[in-house]
């Protein structure tokens, strides 16, 4: 199967990564772990004396002496059940609770991991496979690590002294166990061999799927208005085809693996009855140890199934771990100890492009100076927001420089670049929460006059008041329902409190009317005087007030100047204004715009 682009921008931890760190996991719970280990131990050696004392019983009624030992063996039978149900018990509660702690780490670790992802590798992989990564193979390593591997460990001890005991009753009926062991080591070697590729495709193609889906409905009414529906209907069934094939792999595996190691329960059984029974016939063996012995086998049954039956949960969690463990390998851009030396904003002779070989950006500078207002203005496509990601440091240049203070942004540490020049696009995100919640996230110290001005400096005070609590009113999701304008504005109040020295907003007004917007425009104007604002957006009246104008257009700075310059100049821009007022018709090329 070929995966897509965006799963290949998100590793895959190998296997000597997953091993490592969860060797890392457990021995931050070896405490834990040896009082699990204990306790289970305790209850294997109370579940053996079962056979033993069968065996005893057996043995005894064969030498006519049972009213002598049956009193004494009943009682240490019953005294043994009890305190393997109880050890049972508690390791069973031990395990859980070792199981939720472990799990509770790696989901710390993968959130973490996540928020640290450079924003170059959000852009380009998208939110499919991560989002799967997030939901369904945290729901399996749950599974795994909550249930899996407690009972896995537990059935391991109890294999192994099971066989202990085996050996010690008849060590020659202990030899029926090794053709088993054979076919189940092959059986389970093919099986592993496999198995791993197999769940990680199948996981990956979940992925895929899930990106697509989630693709299709958020841009669900560009598809419609494109008529692109049927385009997007063959490509997810062509992801979910992909997605059954990887599920037959694994079935495939399952009906081969599953059948041959259920059959091998019984060889020792047989043959230890077969065998034992031959033995005693000739006297080398007594008749209550050949019972013991038959039952020790019989036992092994259930915790081998145990092992086995968990084993393709096992590894279902093992793909799930690689992949989440994956994302804390993500190649990083090395970041720089240098500091910016002052609020200096520059991109020079950058050429940038999503592709090799492609570039969207050609060769283009710009140098607003500190505490100016620059507006980059130009028909759709043009390279526009790819600059804005530029000087906001999610991209760094193919060719070129982006600085801010003589350091490049995008080598400087997520929180510091964050310090430095903030990017705001239209596509805000509202938390659930309550609005105060919501701004605190850019000033957690910020007190309500403080929230307040900023709220009332974007126009949105007053709809804040008529709250039903106002500041304290849940929003979002379970919460009062907002416009998208009055989530941007939020969004807009934040960029406030946060206070960087310059600014870099991608169609931030885009939600609001032409005639909201142009207020929100100026009112912000205002409120970021002295800091450096970077403004790209189809509205050229957000062109009228700013120190310097910027036209590109396929990727190159084809004008700039203030906005008087450029008409008295009667080039591109000259033009492009004249349609925008409707003054003249818009030539080839032209965007269209609305008026304020």
């Amino acid at each position: 199967m070929a995966e897509s682009a965006a799963s290949s921008l998100l590793p895959t931890a190998s296997a000597g990564q997953v091993v490592a760190d969860m060797r890392r996991l457990v021995g931050e719970q070896r405490g834990p772990a040896l009082w699990l280990l204990l306790l289970q131990g305790g209850a294997t050696l109370a579940g053996l004396v079962g056979p033993w004392a069968l065996g005893v019983v057996v043995e005894a009624a064969s030498q006519h002496r049972l009213a002598r030992v049956l009193g004494p063996v009943v009682l240490v039978f019953l005294v043994a059940t009890i305190v393997r149900t109880g050890l049972t018990w508690w390791a069973g509660r031990r395990g859980g609770l070792l199981g939720a702690r472990v799990l509770t780490r790696l989901r710390e670790e993968f959130l973490g991991n996540v928020l640290r992802l450079p924003l170059a590798v959000v852009e380009r992989a998208g939110t499919g496979d991560l989002l799967t990564r997030a939901t369904s193979d945290v729901d399996g390593l749950g599974q795994t690590v909550q249930r899996a591997l407690p009972e896995i460990v537990i059935a391991v001890v109890t294999v192994l002294l099971t066989i202990a005991a085996l050996i010690w009753t008849a060590p020659v009926l202990a030899l029926t166990l090794i053709p088993a062991a054979v076919i189940l080591v092959l059986a389970t070697r093919w099986y592993l061999h496999r198995a791993p590729s197999a769940y990680l495709r199948e996981r990956a193609a979940q992925g895929q799927v899930n990106g697509l889906i989630q693709e299709s409905v958020e841009a669900g009414r560009t598809i419609e208005a494109m008529r692109l529906g049927g385009e997007r209907v063959t490509g997810v069934d062509s992801a979910v085809a992909d997605w059954l094939l990887a599920e037959q792999a694994t079935l495939r595996l399952r009906t081969v693996y599953f059948p041959i190691s259920e059959a091998t329960y019984l060889v020792p059984l047989v043959l230890s009855v077969a065998i034992g029974g031959l033995l005693h016939s000739y006297g080398l063996i007594g008749l209550g140890a050949l019972t013991a012995a038959s039952l020790y086998t019989q036992q092994l049954i259930e915790p081998v199934d145990v092992i086995l039956s968990w084993l393709d949960q096992l590894q279902l969690g093992g793909a799930s771990l690689a992949r989440l463990i994956g994302v804390g390998h993500v190649e990083r851009q090395p970041s720089t100890e240098a500091q910016p030396q002052g609020a200096q904003l520059e991109a020079a002779a950058v050429s940038f492009g999503y592709q090799p070989g492609r570039d969207v950006l050609h060769s283009l500078s710009l140098r607003p100076e500190p505490g100016s207002r620059v507006a980059v203005v130009g028909p759709s496509g043009s390279g526009k927001s790819t600059l804005a990601l530029l000087l906001a440091g999610v991209y760094g240049p193919r060719r070129g420089n982006v600085t801010v203070g003589g350091v490049e942004v995008h080598r400087l540490a997520p929180d510091r670049v964050r310090a430095e020049v903030v990017l705001l696009t239209q596509e805000h995100h509202l938390f659930a929460g309550t609005v105060r919640e919501n701004l605190l996230l850019a000033a957690p110290q910020a007190d309500d006059p403080a929230l307040l001005a900023a709220l009332e400096a974007l126009g949105a005070g007053e709809w804040v008041a008529e709250l039903a609590s106002g500041l304290d009113t849940t929003v979002g999701s379970g919460g009062v329902h907002l416009s998208p304008g009055q989530a941007q504005q939020l969004a807009l109040a934040r960029l406030l409190l946060a206070d960087p020295h310059t600014l870099v907003l991608d169609e931030a007004t885009s939600l609001l009317n032409p005639r909201t917007a142009r207020r929100l425009e100026r009112s912000l104007a205002r409120v970021l005087e002295g800091r450096t604002v970077v403004t790209v957006s189809h509205r050229l009246q957000s062109a009228v007030d700013a120190d310097l104008v910027v036209v590109v257009e396929a990727g190159r700075a084809v004008e700039s100047g203030s906005h008087q310059e450029l008409l008295q100049a009667g080039g591109g821009y000259a033009s492009l204004w004249q349609a925008y007022r409707g003054t003249a018709p818009a030539g080839p090329g032209v965007v269209s715009v609305e008026p304020s």
